[in-house]
């Protein structure tokens, strides 16, 4: 199409191409249908959800495992409002993702007036507001192009957020001749002065127990390598948050595997006197309710000095890509020498925690044997807010970051399927989900999204009959269980009505292995159902010393 006559929509689609935006997930609609058309044009591939909280979550997974813009593509109205959930989990864990939603003409609306215009919202954008890190309203067509770059490089930015765009069918469809600036905008980069690196580098080189914590921030600024040699130099273990998993290899014997909340690993957090947290906030779950005592030294390495603060006092904090911080203050690090000390601590902490846990729940350890031994290297967990998924989070032993997906930000019940679609659309390798009975039935009719885009996905479905982690909570409390057991179905002739490879077992043994095995090694979409009931890890908030609130 010649510059003269583009359209509005014309300008959006150029700026997603140039933001390296190859793949959006959404629903059609009215209003945005010349999105869908511009996008074919463009050779951007839709992949065609089934319900609009879908088209968000599989951003959200396409973005964690691939740190690269996700975008979720709604109609107006109703169809923007059900993907508010899915963009409230992205926003508490920073994903990068553009929610884009068409609104009603301009020329309809009224200031303050509710005409009852189809799909007509009071304030659409107004409903994003508190769970985006920023919102956009196109009122140009000829000024789309630029919005569109601007909210994505909002989206990209450290810190990283879910941005929402809305666009009114008439800016989509109006003429925008000015040819869309493409140029890059400078950067500006926070420079460290000497004095700070210099206080940073006296505090850590005078530690004697010194602890690394590493949340989502690090795995964000790519410094792995980094972390671990400052952990190597100075005698630390590396503690990760859920969303940090494998930013170093579990392989590394600085990395401490086993969960911070259990007893034996908040020792280490308890002895230290410097604790260094990159790229952390310090939420609730990861501290069971911040139930961890305030650290005796707290230097933090954040973009964000107030997260960084928000939740414990810090001594100081270096403000920066936490790679970039990093690879400034190395040099002022000295050798302590004591590194074979700390490295024999961690591996004897990490074999007791699994004794214990095999010794409490050996379905469970079992269980995770089974996914470490049978998955490749390259694979991706998806996990959901149930037994399994909290098992997977806590002990789940990940080599690369971006391998493990889980709703660490709300806890949204209902995640791992939907946001499973964007991670296996970005083809970082197979995909397992673990999800619940109750979680998976969010979602089942994203089977069909499967298999007409043809995703090769391996699910387990863990079926213990209800909502196993309320039961459990009730049971704990002594109350009476109510609520918490479910009907369901036969998953596996649900998902053959589909399309879907499927097989039954019962348990978490030989018979799950070799169904999982055979999954992946299909590269088709496939569902294993097993019924078993897993007692919950020490992880989660029922079984912590601070409090008896159960998870959803």
């Amino acid at each position: 199409m010649g510059q003269s006559h583009a359209k509005g929509v014309d300008r959006l689609a150029q700026a997603l191409v140039h933001l390296g935006v190859d793949v959006a997930f959404g629903l059609p609609g009215v209003h945005n249908l010349p999105i869908w058309e511009a996008f074919e044009a463009l050779g951007i591939r839709i992949i065609g959800v089934r319900h609009e909280q879908t088209a968000a979550y599989a951003a959200d997974g396409y973005s964690r495992a691939t740190g690269k813009l996700g975008v979720a593509l709604v109609t107006t109205g109703p169809g923007a409002a059900n993907a508010i959930g899915a963009t409230g989990e992205a926003f508490t864990v920073g994903s990068r993702i553009l929610v884009m939603a068409t609104d009603i003409d301009t020329a309809i609306r009224r200031p303050g007036v509710f005409r009852g215009a189809l799909h007509e919202c009071k304030d659409q954008t107004g409903m994003f507001e508190p769970v985006t890190k920023a919102t956009w309203y196109a009122t140009e067509a000829d000024k789309l192009g630029e919005d569109t770059l601007a909210a994505g490089r909002e989206a990209l930015a450290a810190p990283s957020g879910p941005v929402y765009l809305g666009v009114p069918l008439d800016v989509l469809n109006g003429a925008a001749p000015t040819i869309l600036d493409l140029s890059e905008p400078e950067r500006t980069n926070i420079e460290l002065t000497s004095s700070e690196l210099h206080s940073a580098a006296t505090k850590i080189n005078k530690a004697t127990n010194p602890l690394i914590w590493a949340g989502g921030g690090a795995v964000a600024a790519g410094c792995g390598g980094n972390v671990a040699r400052l952990a190597e130099l100075i005698a630390a273990p590396i503690m990760t948050t859920y969303g940090a998993k494998g930013l170093v290899s579990y392989e590394h014997p600085n990395v401490l595997v086993s969960p911070p909340q259990v007893p034996l690993s908040e020792a280490l957090w308890n002895e230290a006197d410097l604790v260094i947290a990159i790229g952390s906030d310090f939420d609730a779950m990861m501290t069971k309710s911040w139930g961890m005592q305030q650290p005796r030294q707290l230097l933090a390495i954040n973009v964000n000095p107030a997260d960084a603060s928000k939740n414990y006092a810090t001594d100081q904090v270096l403000c920066g890509d936490a790679n970039v911080v990093l690879e400034q203050l190395l040099p002022s690090i000295s050798d302590s020498g004591r590194n074979e000390g700390i490295v024999a601590r961690v591996a004897e902490i990490d074999r007791q925690v699994w004794a214990d846990a095999e010794n409490e729940c050996a379905d469970a350890t079992n269980f995770l044997d089974i996914i470490r031994n049978t998955l490749p290297p390259n694979a991706n967990i998806v996990a959901d807010m149930c037994v399994a998924g909290y098992w997977s989070g806590g002990f789940c032993r990940v080599p690369e970051p971006r391998k493990l997906a889980y709703p660490v930000g709300w806890g949204t019940l209902g995640f791992a399927l939907p946001a499973s679609i964007g991670t296996a659309t970005a083809d970082t390798g197979p995909t397992v989900v673990i999800a619940g009975d109750g979680g998976f039935l969010y979602a089942p009719g994203e089977l069909a999204t499967i298999m007409q885009e043809d995703i090769p996905l391996t699910i387990v479905v863990i079926d213990d009959g209800g909502y196993g982690m309320l039961k459990f909570a009730q049971d704990y409390a002594g109350l009476p269980n109510q609520g918490v057991d479910l009907h369901t179905p036969d998953f596996a002739q649900l998902a053959e009505s589909f399309g879907l490879d499927a097989r039954s077992v019962i348990g978490l043994g030989d018979d799950f292995a070799l169904a999982l095995k055979e999954g992946i090694a299909s590269g088709r979409p496939n569902l294993i159902w097993a019924k078993a009931r897993l007692l919950p890890p020490p992880n989660t908030s029922t079984r912590s010393a601070t409090t008896k609130a159960g998870h959803a």
